[in-house]
């Protein structure tokens, strides 16, 4: 421990820092950098009020182990050994929970993201359950406090999608949703299947972190850039002007349609920082799925070709099978009860950075 305890000094030193330097009149004057600085103070916090706690636990031990050298009467020392068992074990949380505080940070966690579902195979009950899945995720957000945007779709005549891309806005949303990108399977039987038959069809999931200031210049020459007429709701001005937008990244084949600004000026800002975002995400997952492959770990490669959960209606049963969970309250998950699945994705993550630091 000792070297965690030094890298734990650290924090603390430097959460000291940030605090005097929030003081400063010349910091709160500069909103930017105190703005940077205060989430700093936030991110650091937790870490130090653990250490802090630990280092009182620490010393109650030795006060405790003090005590036993001296004569006591049997209920006394019954009584100190009992703490001291207690405090011992909770020693131990403690340096578990800190080994994890420890742990580098996904720069990404506190992002909003943009998520894009996919009816994949199983034609119209593909594109149903994508409609299924989105209302999962919104009241998953909805419990959150987050908002979700609808900012593309397509929708199919009998109320599926064949896509749709969410903006999803709050507190640490990517730090949550970005396990959930891949092949979601399920098991059911159709409304159109008159002999009550179980199908198996798919949707994909891909959630992408928001870049709002990426670092990344898309040149002309890999840019095709569409104008049409939007169609859908929007009422007489949206059909009656070519304001939608349709861009193509010509080196990685993305394309990205927008119509739901009020001009094309606006669909064209709109549809160049999702395609950006987009980019940025699809040469980064690349790296991220050559880190993962070395790290041969299954949790969160970002692969959406590969299937990561197997919904079964007819047995009321959710299987994720990047860690083994399996749940038998579908009807509790599909209505956004999400949290034992993420909760558990976190945890398996968390493990397998932990085994990384160990081999290292």
């Amino acid at each position: 421990m000792d070297e965690i305890f030094e890298r734990l000094q650290s924090v603390v030193d430097r959460y000291d820092e940030v605090n005097e330097m929030l003081s400063d009149p010349d910091i709160i004057s500069d909103t930017n950098r105190f703005m940077e600085l205060s989430k700093e103070e936030g991110q650091l916090r937790e870490t130090v009020e653990v250490f802090k706690h630990y280092q009182d636990v620490i010393q109650e031990i030795a006060d405790d182990k003090e005590l036993l050298n001296e004569d006591l009467d049997a209920d006394m020392e019954e009584l100190t050994k009992g703490e001291l068992k207690e405090l011992e074990s909770e020693k131990s949380e403690l340096e578990e929970r800190l080994k994890i505080l420890l742990l580098p940070k996904d720069p990404n966690d506190d992002k909003n993201i943009i998520m894009e579902i996919h009816g994949a195979a199983g034609g119209d009950e593909g594109a149903l359950f994508a409609a299924d899945l989105y209302e999962m995720y919104n009241r998953y957000a909805e419990r959150q406090n987050w908002n979700v945007e609808v900012i593309d779709e397509n929708k199919t005549e009998i109320g599926g999608y064949k896509e749709i891309v969410l903006m999803i806005t709050g507190n640490n949303v990517y730090s949550k949703l970005k396990y959930e990108n891949g092949a979601h399977r399920v098991q059911r039987v159709p409304e159109t299947e008159s002999a009550g038959r179980v199908h198996t069809s798919t949707a994909t999931v891909g959630v992408m972190p928001e870049y709002e200031d990426v670092d990344i210049e898309i040149e002309d020459k890999d840019l095709r850039v569409d104008v049409y007429r939007s169609s859908g709701a929007g009422g007489q001005h949206i059909n009656k002007t070519s304001s939608a937008v349709r861009m193509t990244h010509l080196p990685t084949g993305i394309v990205v349609a927008m119509q739901d600004q009020r001009s094309q000026q606006q669909n064209r800002a709109k549809a160049m920082e999702i395609l950006k975002t987009r980019v940025y995400d699809y040469y980064a997952s690349q790296n991220e799925a050559e880190y993962a492959e070395e790290r041969k770990t299954a949790v969160g490669t970002g692969d959406r070709s590969e299937r990561i959960r197997t919904y079964n209606y007819p047995q009321n049963r959710v299987t994720n099978h990047r860690i083994g969970l399996t749940l038998n309250k579908l009807d509790r998950i599909m209505n956004g009860e999400l949290d034992d699945i993420i909760d558990a994705l976190v945890i398996a993550d968390q493990t397998a950075k932990l085994e990384d630091l160990k081999q290292g």
